[in-house]
């Protein structure tokens, strides 16, 4: 489990840090929770930071801010510090895993639909909103479905435990 190391003296190793392993002879350390963000939750940051800038957007308009209604850029430190991670976990869960994931590679003509851009017009860190909120939907639909099979053998273990004192 990581923890934060407190290390007194003038050394190069003074301050907090987190590390895995053994700590340094002389250091003190108070185990953090430390809990990675699910694909659900960097995704539902996302969508309700964004979805009123989704939304807003017209064709033809003169105060759009992005040149397409699909890609939306996000500031990824921003999600980031919502979910109470390091920026660059939700860019390299953005970047590596969504995009491999989630990302569109249609057979017929080998047109691709990304589903994170680096960069697009000018614009850094594009998310394909519509896909986004797909995705969501069907992370929630999974997690509705777990609550429900989880909140079902709970009540069928509360039974067969009443069963027993009767």
């Amino acid at each position: 489990m990581p923890y934060q190391e407190e290390v007194q003296g003038p050394s190069a190793l003074a301050g907090k840090y987190e590390k895995r392993g053994p700590l340094p002879e002389g250091a003190r350390a108070t185990v953090l929770p430390m809990r990675v963000p699910t694909d659900l939750e960097i995704l539902d940051a996302i969508y309700d930071r964004y979805y009123q800038t989704f939304t807003a957007w017209r064709k033809d308009s003169p105060s759009n801010e992005r040149n397409t209604k699909t890609y939306v850029p996000i500031d990824i430190a921003a999600v980031a510090k919502r979910l109470g991670v390091d920026g660059d976990i939700v860019f390299g869960r953005l970047y590596y895993h969504f995009q491999e994931k989630h990302g569109i590679k249609r057979e017929d003509d080998g047109s691709t639909v990304p589903f994170f851009k680096l960069e697009l017009s000018g614009e850094r860190h594009c998310v394909n909103f519509p896909l986004l909120s797909s995705v969501l939907a069907e992370l929630q639909r999974d997690a509705r479905k777990d609550r429900w099979a989880v909140g079902i053998a709970l009540l069928a273990l509360a039974i067969s435990i009443v069963g027993l004192f009767l």
